[in-house]
């Protein structure tokens, strides 16, 4: 049996990716929504790099990483939107299992890097209002640069153990993925053998390092919070307020989101409601996430307005 089994994992060499084609009358409006969409994100994170690159007064560890946040959310969805958006106008929606293996190794390593830069942002933060005689020293930018490399490291980490994990399974039967990508619940479903396993082992790696993550966060806020209710003045309160607020925003949407299809108990949802559920995630979190830190900035919208703006039109701003 097991040889079968395996003889049938080795003919294996493709999964056809349902995705959208359970709604036929409303690929194209879901096209053009999801390119219009994805055209904004790169074009928004570009220009929050730009800007940054171009103020000097934005040369600090908060802006370094929140361009490090910009990168690895342009890269998580170059690794998922462009082959869903080919697959919505494409009869033939079939893909390696190679080129799956990829698609799923780059995705979490991107989207666990994001959640990783998120916890570093909001120890920045931390630092900044409850130590800040010490903030130069420990967030010099040699820090900096160790704990961006570090959430690289960590986000590929959980990449490759979670793709090596699904993909030593033996896959057998339909090759049919109701899913726009490969994504880990879809592909446990086609699976054969100590499936469970697998599948609460990664499980355990995926929500400890969220969970992880999201506990730091609040634990940070709440240091925050208490630090900034000290302060005297009212004008002090609002400003230190207003520069944890366009995080802690894009904080609840990222992790929001994502705990929303993680922890989503099984069978509790249509595979249409799952494939419209992952586009929040994938491409509606992106897609806002530059106008949240653009818009709820102040310092870096007054630096867009000075750096773009006032060569367009100088007689304005």
């Amino acid at each position: 049996m097991a040889a079968i089994l395996r003889l049938n994992y080795m003919s294996l060499s493709e999964f056809i990716l349902i995705g959208f084609s359970t709604f036929p009358h409303l690929q194209l409006m879901f096209f053009l929504l999801f390119l219009l969409m994805y055209l904004f994100m790169p074009l928004g994170n570009l220009l929050i790099m730009a800007t940054i690159w171009r103020e000097t007064s934005l040369h600090t560890s908060m802006y370094l990483f929140l361009c490090a946040v910009s990168i690895s959310e342009v890269l998580y969805t170059f690794a998922i939107i462009p082959r869903m958006l080919a697959d919505l106008l494409s009869t033939d929606r079939s893909i390696a299992l190679t080129a799956c293996a990829s698609q799923m190794f780059f995705s979490f390593t991107f989207g666990f890097t994001h959640s990783f830069l998120f916890t570093v942002m909001y120890y920045d933060r931390y630092v900044a209002i409850c130590h800040p005689l010490r903030y130069n020293v420990l967030m010099s930018l040699c820090g900096c640069a160790c704990l961006v490399a570090w959430s690289w490291v960590g986000g590929s980490v959980v990449g490759l153990v979670v793709t090596s994990a699904i993909f030593k399974l033996i896959f057998c039967g339909s090759n049919e993925n109701h899913y726009f990508g490969c994504h880990v619940p879809p592909l446990l479903k086609l699976a054969c053998g100590n499936v469970s396993t697998v599948a609460m082992d990664v499980g355990l790696v995926c929500i400890s390092a969220l969970l992880g993550c999201c506990l730091l966060i609040l634990l940070s806020y709440a240091f925050i919070v208490a630090a900034i209710l000290r302060i005297p003045s009212a004008e002090g309160r609002h400003k230190a307020f207003s520069t944890c607020a366009s995080h802690l925003t894009v904080v609840v949407l990222h992790y929001g989101f994502a705990s929303v299809i993680s922890l989503k108990p099984k069978g509790t949802q249509s595979l249409e409601g799952d494939t419209l559920m992952g586009t929040t995630y994938t491409v509606l979190t992106p897609f806002l996430s530059p106008i949240i830190f653009s818009l709820r900035n102040k310092e870096l919208k007054n630096a867009m307005k000075k750096t773009f703006l006032s060569k367009l039109y100088p007689s304005s701003i």
